[in-house]
């Protein structure tokens, strides 16, 4: 049986939260099982940046780019079912698996540019969510990019109703795009013969390069990949050899469904574009706002141009939440750092924001639909450093197993590496020689010089370090937020309490803690050693995932239960899952439990707001005694 390491990052939203049925279960009802994480990927694959360069690509050359969207569309299936594998044999993601393998300063180099698309992927959800309430509402774009602060906390609310609901809440909004969609298509009424003359490849220009490194970027997005690996790990099945080979079969038919619906609604938009705006001789509608008032004339119907704006509006909330989520998976993963999910939101949605409120304030609204095109060929750019482990560790016997891609599936996804490697350096070669070609500043010429010899330099490295050392052994000594169980001595004492809870969070006030309950119960009382999992999947998933943190923290927690009763101490674990305020306050009532144990970090008051206080809140929500213990 393949080894299964699990303990997942997005401790809310990972690991097995939806039960899968038996083996003697109908084929349909275990694909309904699977269904849902390719579904919040593929939202990313329709967010307001696809639509931004699908409607330069389609008013500025026809159907000439839609070869390119179909080959962002298999170069998208390819990369997203290695994630899916990678996540289901590994129970990790892909962030943990590189922290795994790669080296300190190249990981956090890695963290970097995946953040810095993330920002991207963001920045246009917020620049479409903005357009859609300036189009519906005549809300002028300064203050929707304002408005847009106010979605962050539309995921936190979602978080509270589970996985399946938010990926109910997901499908509707992609079902509202698509129904959108086929009715603008209906009244645009474009030639099919000339749509499937756009499937054979060219390039007309230049111009047309730069807009087709934009549509990939746009479709094969490098945060969809990390948090793909993390999303499947929702599922409960049984991780055997035949229980593996059946979640990586219904994750494929899921992403397939799933990118494929996206790739439609990816089709529908530039042929729409090419049919009203090309056709009609408007050659550079590249805003979406003029996109908007153009339907109506074009198409002659008043229902067109609102559709556009309500699917613009869905496109980008849709795109908003698994940002978010993405964004909490590269951040746990590369770093091993958690902080508040609202904070990690916030943050996320502020970076976004301000380029996207300046660049409206000194350039005006016309400056959107640019601004969108670039986001996304940024995207397009940080591919590479996602693409290039995944494909090395999916590749790799020794961490994949007898479940490493076939050969077949890895010539495919290095041809995928390559030709996106090869599109961005014949872009950035065009960008080099108009930068270099005449008198630039100093400063200017120093920082975009140093910048392209860190992108070059990095490549260089994630490209040649799993050639160069394939006799490396992956770490096992990396660890998630929490550290190992740590040591602890049991002393004796006389007991006034039948049962002593203890909170453990596996760092050294674990033994502060465990030392002050043993003093209060001695060997009479029986020790409750509580934990929460506090990951973003294990907030959505709750009791139902089964990631990598997940399997660490029950680990450390049965060691320390081991201890106990190898003193001659009754003991026994209690895990809880997602906000520690309610889970550990739910255990404890739940329990015979006559005090809780807790010891503090010391954390002040700006630490306090980056990773949360449990202590101030808890104490009103239990009922027995408290008891704090201080370094």
């Amino acid at each position: 049986m393949q080894k299964h390491d699990t303990n997942p990052t997005l401790k809310d939203v990972s690991v097995d939260t939806v039960n899968i049925p038996g083996s003697k279960s109908s084929f349909w009802r275990k694909l309904f099982a699977f269904m849902g994480p390719a579904y919040l990927i593929s939202v990313g694959y329709m967010d307001p940046g696809n639509w931004a360069t699908d409607i330069a690509g389609g008013s500025s050359y026809g159907y000439a780019l839609l070869w390119v969207l179909l080959v962002s569309n298999l170069i998208a299936l390819v990369m997203q079912n290695l994630s899916a594998r990678l996540g289901i044999v590994k129970g990790m993601d892909l962030a943990q698996v590189s922290r795994q393998y790669y080296q300190p300063a190249a990981n956090f180099l890695l963290w970097i540019l995946a953040e810095v698309a993330i920002a991207s992927c963001d920045l246009a959800e917020v620049l479409g969510m903005a357009i859609g309430l300036n189009l519906l509402f005549g809300l002028p774009l300064l203050i929707g990019i304002l408005l847009t602060i106010l979605d962050t906390f539309l995921l936190l609310t979602l978080q509270r109703y589970g996985m399946r609901k938010m990926e109910t809440f997901i499908i509707c909004l992609i079902a509202i795009i698509g129904c959108s969609y086929l009715f603008e298509l209906f009244w645009a009424a474009p030639v099919s013969t000339d749509v499937f003359k756009g499937f054979i490849p060219s390039l007309p220009n230049n111009g047309a390069l730069y807009v087709a490194i934009g549509i990939i970027g746009a479709t094969v997005m490098p945060h969809n990949l990390y948090l793909h690996s993390s999303l499947v790990q929702t599922r409960k099945y049984a991780h055997t050899n035949e229980g593996i080979k059946q979640a990586i079969r219904f994750n494929f038919i899921d992403t397939f469904i799933a990118l494929n619906i996206a790739f439609f609604v990816n089709i529908a938009i530039l042929v729409l574009a090419a049919a009203a705006f090309y056709k009609a001789g408007f050659f550079q509608v590249s805003d979406i706002q003029d996109a908007y008032k153009l339907l109506y004339p074009i198409l002659g119907t008043k229902v067109a141009p609102i559709l556009f704006a309500v699917a613009l509006i869905a496109a980008g909330q849709s795109s908003t939440l698994t940002g978010t989520l993405a964004g909490q998976v590269v951040m746990e993963g590369y770093l091993n750092i958690r902080i508040q999910p609202w904070l990690r939101r916030f943050i996320t949605r502020a970076i976004a924001i301000i380029p996207a409120f300046f660049t409206v304030l000194i350039l005006g609204d016309k400056a959107t639909g640019k601004l969108l095109v670039l986001s996304q060929v940024i995207l397009s750019m940080q591919l590479v450093f996602a693409m290039v482990p995944l494909a090395y560790f999916v590749s790799d016997k020794r961490l994949m197993g007898n479940f490493k891609a076939k050969p077949a599936i890895m010539i495919a996804a290095w041809v995928c590496v390559f030709l996106i490697l090869a599109l961005n350096v014949q872009w950035l070669t065009g960008i080099f020689k108009d930068f270099y070609g005449e008198p630039r500043n100093v400063f200017a010429f120093i920082g975009v010089s140093i910048g392209l010899l860190l992108i070059v330099g990095l490549t260089v490295y994630v490209f040649l370090t799993p050639v160069i050392s394939r006799r490396r052994r992956y770490r096992k000594d990396i660890h998630v937020p929490h550290l190992s169980a740590q040591a602890f001595k049991l002393e004796e004492k006389p007991s006034t309490y039948r049962k002593i809870a203890v909170t453990v969070d596996f760092s050294p006030s674990d033994v502060i803690a465990i030392s002050r309950a043993i003093a209060e119960g001695g060997k009479e009382a029986t020790y409750m050693l509580i934990h929460i999992v506090e990951t973003a999947g294990a907030r959505f998933m709750e009791e139902e995932i089964r990631d990598f943190e997940t399997s660490s923290d029950k680990r450390n927690l049965n060691e320390y239960v081991q201890r106990f009763e190898s003193e001659g101490y009754r003991a026994e674990p209690a895990i809880g899952y997602g906000n520690p305020k309610v889970s550990i306050a739910n255990i404890v009532n739940d329990s015979d439990a006559d005090l809780l144990v807790m010891g503090v970090h010391g954390h002040k008051t700006l630490k306090d707001l980056v990773f949360g206080t449990t202590i101030d809140k808890l104490r009103h929500r239990v009922h027995i005694p408290l008891l704090i213990v201080r370094k």
